[in-house]
């Protein structure tokens, strides 16, 4: 018999990773990035909360390290810390002059004493400077201060980097418990540790982390939590959702769809809450059965017959043999309409995308529309186009990592529609569709074969050849019969106006909305042309 016991979390139980819950953290990085590796570092950095446990990132870490290090220099002084091999010198020398003393009154000897005593004499005020002096030109008399000497030459390198260390740091240990050599040196030991470990956080180099002399110097908690951000990354390759591509981390087939999904997940959810923007559709297509769900037969509509839920029915009501079924016990399967549409969306990548999260949002909203076409309207047509100074179609592989174009920063959307309108051409259907997501009005054109782009009038003004070109391609994508709906992510005049005309042209619709709630207006209104349930 198994026996499952839980306990209070203390923070010291090893926390396993879940691949999913990891993903999603990192899909949230990319929200705001175009570049893999970067959004790993974020992570790295800024840790993990995982259902409420938390894992410390690097920066948490660095603040962790750099407070113990405070806490040893408002604990700690460093005056007296070379008192003792300082008090060992002075009684190696207090013997020597003792000797050379006794040299001098034998007479035979007065000369070499005194100029022995005016080598020990000058000798100079810093103490490794004087143990090296002695050792390079000094021989010792007294044989007791020589073999005492031999020893404390043996800490003249601690010595040194002790000198070093209160020249350089010392002023920062203005604590109010003194230590002595040995114990300074340990102090001086574990900083230079700290700061190693400092620098290899803040470097990245985190391979050169030893995990036992993290766990010393910061505890069980750190060491666990770092081990936790070294197994991330490793654990995303493992489940498939990264893979190495020419030496660079890369989203892989499987990743790039999750995030799709992640992207749908977090806009219908919000859309559950609040529909703005649902309008019913009149078109009708081919009936599709949905076979989890069932309800009540009413007289006179198509009798798509869900047998186990009928059977099981007459049963309940009446368990005998032969068995009777009536028209009471009759279940049917729910049945939608559906219609198949081919969309473009039309993704402003122009400099000022890169403004209040609003190309973070767009890309989002662009995530979530392909992965609900792909998974559950595979029939469908669905292509991208991001337009700035040109207009590139963007493929679902490159959508993750795409990004506001800074250097092109004007926004050419006559070029978008000409292009989507080619792809819809390839792609034929009753049920053509643009969705165009931009936050200002055009500045680049096409005139005569040449690209022109031209500055607003002024700021937040309007660029009056681009937009008149721009418009007559609306037009001409108009007579085509493809429907343009606008979402705007800034609510200025001048893009007002424009998208007004443009609605008044196609009959699409305009929507303005902040980049925070585009992914429920973008995706209610896809749905809302979508399909009907009867």
């Amino acid at each position: 018999m198994i026996q499952i016991r839980y306990t209070a979390w203390d923070g010291t139980q090893r926390i396993r990773l879940d691949p999913e819950q990891v993903f999603e953290k990192l899909a949230e990085a990319l929200s705001y990035t175009d570049d893999v590796r970067q959004a790993i570092e974020w992570l790295l950095r800024q840790g993990l909360d995982l259902d409420g446990v938390e894992v410390m990132g690097i920066d948490e870490l660095l603040a962790q390290l750099r407070a113990e290090m405070r806490s040893r220099e408002e604990r700690f002084n460093l005056e007296h810390a070379l008192d003792e091999p300082r008090r060992r010198l002075d009684e190696i020398l207090d013997r020597e002059r003792q000797t050379l003393g006794e040299m001098a009154q034998r007479g035979s000897s007065e000369a070499l004493a005194r100029e022995k005593r005016a080598f020990l004499d000058d000798l100079p005020r810093r103490l490794s400077q004087a143990i090296e002096r002695l050792a390079q030109s000094y021989h010792f008399e007294n044989q007791e201060a020589a073999e005492a000497f031999a020893r404390l030459l043996d800490d003249l390198d601690d010595i040194r980097r002790l000198e070093d260390f209160k020249r350089t740091r010392g002023d920062r240990f203005r604590g109010p418990e003194a230590l002595d050599f040995e114990e300074a040196l340990s102090l001086m030991d574990e900083i230079d540790r700290l700061r190693q470990l400092e620098q290899d956080l803040q470097s990245g180099n985190l391979q050169a982390i030893s995990l036992e002399q993290l766990r010393e110097l910061l505890g069980d908690a750190a060491a666990r939590d770092f081990e936790s951000l070294g197994q991330m990354i490793l654990l995303l390759e493992r489940s498939g959702y990264l893979s190495q591509q020419e030496g660079a981390m890369k989203l892989s087939a499987k990743g790039i769809r999750r995030i799709g999904q992640l992207a749908l997940r977090d806009i219908y959810q919000s859309v559950l809450r609040d529909r703005p923007g649902s309008h019913e559709s009149h078109e009708r297509g081919s009936v599709e059965l949905r076979p989890e769900q069932t309800r009540k037969y009413e007289h006179g509509e198509s009798l798509h017959l869900a047998l186990v839920p009928t059977l099981m029915k007459a049963v309940r009501r009446r368990p005998t043999s032969p068995l009777t079924i009536e028209p009471s016990d009759f279940e049917v399967h729910e049945t939608e309409h559906l219609t198949t549409t081919s969309t473009v969306l039309l993704l402003d990548m122009s400099w000022s995308m890169s403004w209040e999260g609003r190309f973070a949002a767009a890309k989002k909203v662009a995530l979530a529309l392909e992965s609900l076409i792909r998974t559950r309207y595979p029939r469908d047509y669905f292509g991208i186009v991001g337009f700035y100074t040109r207009a590139v179609e963007l493929k679902p592989k490159d959508l993750p990592e795409a990004t506001w174009n800074m250097g092109d920063p004007f926004t050419n959307l006559q070029d978008g529609l000409r292009l989507a309108s080619r792809m819809l051409s390839r792609r034929p259907s009753r049920n053509q569709h643009m969705i165009v997501v931009t936050d200002g009005q055009p500045t680049a054109y096409f005139l005569g074969g040449r690209l022109r782009c031209e500055w607003p009038l002024s700021f937040g003004g309007v660029s009056l050849r681009a937009a008149a070109e721009t418009l007559k391609e609306v037009e001409r994508v108009t007579r085509q019969g493809i429907t343009i709906n606008t979402f705007m992510l800034d609510d200025s005049v001048g893009l007002r106006a424009f998208v007004e005309r443009m609605t008044q042209i196609n009959k699409g619709r305009a929507l303005y909305s902040r980049p925070d709630r585009l992914g429920e207006y973008l995706l209610v209104d896809y749905l809302g042309k979508k399909r009907k349930r009867i």
